[in-house]
C-alpha cells in the first residue's frame, strides 16, 4: 500500500478491529451530534463510517470542511455496538476512529448534491457530469457497462471470434443517417467521414480470409437524440462470420445474449429460443417492428368487417372504401370497467394525433349485442364474425382505429402499449426477446421513390434468376433485428457478396454504376476477387446496458453523453476554431445573413 491508503472504503470488517489504517476518499455525508462528528467516507469500492470526538484537535476543522472534499484519514478500526450495525454497508459492522486527517482536494460549493438520487435538470447534470458520475446509481451503471463489455469480450473469444479494429477516418457512404465529416488538410476540398458503422470494413475482413471477427466499435451518426439513442456517438458489438446462413448467426447471438442477461440480471428470460417473427406479421400483430412481447395484447385487421351490409358505422365504411384499414385490439373481461377507463383511452388517442378510438363491449343478456358508443352499428352476425376473427368473448371489449396503413399501424401500436399499461398486463421483471426477419429490401419514400429500407448491402431472398426486379417492393431480404421489451437491440443481415447483384439492386434505388463504384470502390473491387458468403449483426452496447440497469434513458448508462442538441456542456463542444485552423484546412465559414 502507498501513503494514501492501507485499505479501500469497502473492505474493512470485524477482522480488522483494533488495526491502525489509512483511508482516502470523498466526504459523502456528515452528521454532527455535538460531541461526536460522523463522516461517511466514499471511494469507488464503498463507504466507511468514520467518527471523531470533540476533544480531538482536528474536530473543528473537519466540522467545517465541505462535502465532496477529498481527505486522507488515519485512524483505528472499532467494532460497532450491535444496535448501531448498518447491514446495508459491507463495512457496516465497524467504524474508524479518526486520529488525524489531511485534505487532499478541496471542493467548492456543490451545484448539485452527490449523496442523493434526486433528479436535476439535464443542463446541470451534463455540465457537471464528473459530479453526476459520483452518484451511487449512475456510478454503478458505468461499472456495469465496463463489466458487460469485459464479459462480451470473453464470450466472443470463447466462441472463436478474433477482435480487430477498423478505421475511424473513412469515406462517406449512404447508410441511413447523416455523416460527421472531417476535412482533410493534405487533400484540400476533400473530407473523411466518421463511420456510422464498420459495415464495409467488416465485410472486407471476411473477404480477407478471416472467419469470425468482432470489435466493440464506436459509431458516429449525426442524428437527433431520443431516449434509446444518443446523439453523436454510440458503441456496438460489431461481429461478422463467413460461410454462414441466417440461422448460424442467430445461434451464436442467442447464446451470447442469454449468457449475458443471465449473468447480469436476475429477471427471467421468457424465451431461451427467440421467436422468429416476419416483418409483415409484426406490423400487423403489433403495429411495429419493435414489439414488446411481454404485452399479451394483439392487433387484428377488421377491415373486411366494414364492407358488410349489416355494419352501419358509416364513418369507417367510407374510409375503408377509399383505401383505409381498420385495426382492433381486444381487452379481456373488461365489461366491468368504468366508462372513464374507455373515455380516457379515447382521449389519449386524440392527444396522440388520432381521431380517437371507437370501442364497445360484447354482451349477451337476452341476445348477443355490443354496448358502447358505436355498439348500435353492429349486427349480431357481424359481432359473431368479429369474435371469430379476434377470439373475443362475452365480457371483452374491442377498441378500433381506422386510417392509412402507416397511420393506423402507429396509433394501434401505441394504443396496444397504453392499454396494457392501464390494465397492468406487462411483466416488468422479465425479458422477452425476438427476431424480426424477412424485411422488405426496398420501401417507398415520401416522394414515391424507391429506397433501401434497411441495409443496402443485404442479400435478397431467392435465386438471382427468380428475383422479381420489376416489383422491388416485393423483394424480401435476409435482414433481421433483435428486439427486447420493445427496444431494438441490433440490426444485421446476410450480406450481398455478388457484385453483379449489388449493381442491380442499387440501380433500383436510383444509383448508376459509376455512383456505386465511387461510393463503394473498396468493397466492389474486393468482391471481384473471391468473396465468401458472410453475414453478421451489431447489438448496441448502450441499449443492452440500459435494459440490464433498468433505465429508461440511454444517458444514464453513458459516461459522457451529449445533450439533446448534440452539445457537450462539460467540454464546450462543438466549439469555434481559429482562423488559422480553418485556413490550414482550406475552409471558409459562410456568414449568416
Amino acid at each position: 500500500m502507498n501513503k494514501y491508503r492501507t485499505h479501500n472504503c469497502g473492505e474493512l470488517t470485524k477482522k480488522n478491529t483494533s488495526k491502525d489504517i489509512i483511508l482516502s476518499g470523498w466526504i459523502n455525508k456528515k452528521r454532527d451530534h455535538g460531541n461526536l462528528l460522523f463522516i461517511d467516507l466514499r471511494d469507488n469500492y464503498g463507504v466507511t463510517q468514520c467518527v471523531i470526538d470533540k476533544s480531538n484537535q482536528h474536530f473543528a476543522k473537519l466540522e467545517k470542511i465541505q462535502l465532496e472534499s477529498v481527505i486522507k484519514i488515519l485512524g483505528k478500526v472499532v467494532e460497532r455496538d450491535k444496535e448501531t450495525i448498518n447491514p446495508e454497508l459491507k463495512t457496516g459492522e465497524i467504524e474508524v476512529s479518526i486520529n488525524s486527517f489531511e485534505i487532499l482536494g478541496h471542493c467548492k460549493e456543490l451545484p448539485m448534491p452527490v449523496f442523493t438520487d434526486q433528479e436535476y435538470s439535464e443542463e446541470i447534470r451534463l455540465k457537471y457530469r464528473f459530479l453526476d458520475l459520483r452518484r451511487k446509481k449512475i456510478h454503478e451503471n458505468i461499472i456495469l457497462r465496463s463489466e458487460v463489455i469485459s464479459f462480451i469480450r470473453k464470450e466472443m473469444n470463447e466462441l472463436g471470434f478474433l477482435e480487430f479494429q477498423t478505421p475511424i477516418l473513412t469515406s462517406s457512404s449512404p447508410e441511413g443517417a447523416r455523416d460527421f465529416l472531417v476535412p482533410s488538410r493534405l487533400n484540400p476540398g476533400k473530407f473523411y467521414a466518421l463511420p456510422q458503422a464498420p459495415q464495409q470494413f467488416k465485410q472486407l475482413i471476411m473477404v480477407s480470409g478471416f472467419d469470425k471477427y468482432f470489435q466493440i466499435a464506436p459509431c458516429f451518426r449525426d442524428e437527433d437524440a431520443r431516449a434509446d439513442r444518443s446523439p453523436g456517438e454510440f458503441y456496438q458489438l460489431d461481429l461478422e462470420m463467413s460461410f454462414v446462413e441466417q440461422e448460424d448467426v442467430f445461434n451464436v447471438v442467442e447464446k451470447l445474449i442469454i449468457n449475458l442477461f443471465k449473468r447480469f440480471s436476475s429477471r427471467k428470460i421468457l424465451n431461451n429460443k427467440f421467436p422468429r417473427i416476419p416483418y409483415d406479421e409484426a406490423m400487423l400483430k403489433y403495429g411495429t417492428d419493435k414489439p414488446d412481447l411481454r404485452n399479451p395484447l394483439l392487433i387484428y385487421d377488421l377491415t373486411n368487417i366494414f364492407t358488410r351490409e349489416d355494419v352501419k358505422f358509416e364513418i369507417f365504411k367510407k374510409l375503408v372504401k377509399s383505401g383505409s384499414k381498420v385495426r382492433a385490439i381486444v381487452t379481456k373481461n373488461t365489461k366491468d370497467k368504468p366508462r372513464s377507463f374507455f373515455d380516457n383511452i379515447d382521449k389519449w388517442a386524440k392527444n396522440e394525433g388520432a381521431s380517437g378510438l371507437a370501442y364497445f363491449t360484447i354482451e349477451n343478456q337476452n341476445a348477443l349485442s355490443a354496448k358502447g358508443p358505436v355498439g348500435k352499428f353492429f349486427s349480431r352476425q357481424s359481432l359473431e364474425e368479429i369474435m371469430k376473427t379476434t377470439g373475443a368473448e362475452i365480457g371483452d371489449s374491442i377498441f378500433f382505429t381506422c386510417g392509412k396503413v402507416k397511420d393506423v399501424e402507429k396509433i394501434s401500436s401505441l394504443a396496444r402499449e397504453k392499454i396494457a399499461q392501464e390494465l397492468n398486463l406487462i411483466d416488468k421483471k422479465s425479458f422477452a426477446f425476438c427476431w424480426i426477419v424477412d424485411y422488405p429490401m426496398f420501401e417507398m419514400d415520401d416522394d414515391n421513390k424507391i429506397k433501401f429500407s434497411h441495409n443496402p448491402f443485404s442479400m435478397p431472398q431467392g435465386d438471382f434468376e427468380k428475383i422479381d426486379f420489376k416489383n422491388p417492393l416485393n423483394i424480401k431480404a435476409y435482414q433481421y433485428d433483435i428486439v427486447c421489451n420493445g427496444v431494438e437491440l441490433s440490426s444485421g443481415a446476410i450480406r450481398n457478396h455478388r457484385p453483379e447483384l449489388m449493381y442491380k439492386l442499387f440501380s433500383l434505388a436510383g444509383y448508376n454504376k459509376k455512383q456505386v463504384d465511387d461510393k463503394f470502390s473498396g468493397m466492389i473491387n474486393a468482391l471481384n476477387y473471391g468473396a465468401p458468403p458472410h453475414g453478421g449483426i451489431a447489438p448496441g452496447i448502450d441499449r443492452i446496458v440500459m435494459l440490464l440497469a433498468d433505465e429508461k434513458n440511454i444517458r444514464e448508462v453513458t459516461m459522457f453523453p451529449m445533450n439533446q442538441n448534440a452539445q457537450d456542456l462539460m467540454m464546450n463542444a462543438p466549439s469555434e476554431v481559429s482562423e488559422n485552423q480553418l485556413k490550414e484546412l482550406n475552409l471558409l465559414l459562410k456568414k449568416k445573413k
